[in-house]
């Protein structure tokens, strides 16, 4: 897993997107005290159950592969010259 290059932006880019998404689809309500790795692995769940994302294989599904996911989730969803993609 070849790690992105401002991987760390997109993921909390991403988190930030998969929140908005859950609570506009009522699919979840945040609190200000989930945890990222919570709000990771709901959001993963739910952009697979979505056919939004591909599903890992589940002997391959940690915090650190689910955080890529969302990052490559996130990154094809901006304008080629962002500056995140750059």
């Amino acid at each position: 897993m070849k790690e992105l290059k401002h991987e760390g932006e997109l993921v909390k880019a991403a988190i930030l997107a998969g929140v908005q998404y859950a609570e506009k689809r009522g699919a979840a309500v945040f609190e200000p005290t989930d945890s990222a790795s919570e709000k990771i692995l709901y959001i993963y769940r739910l952009l697979v159950h979505d056919k939004l994302m591909q599903p890992l294989p589940e002997d391959q599904v940690s915090q650190q592969s689910m955080r890529h996911k969302l990052a490559i989730w996130y990154a094809k969803q901006l304008p080629p010259d962002h500056p995140l993609l750059k």
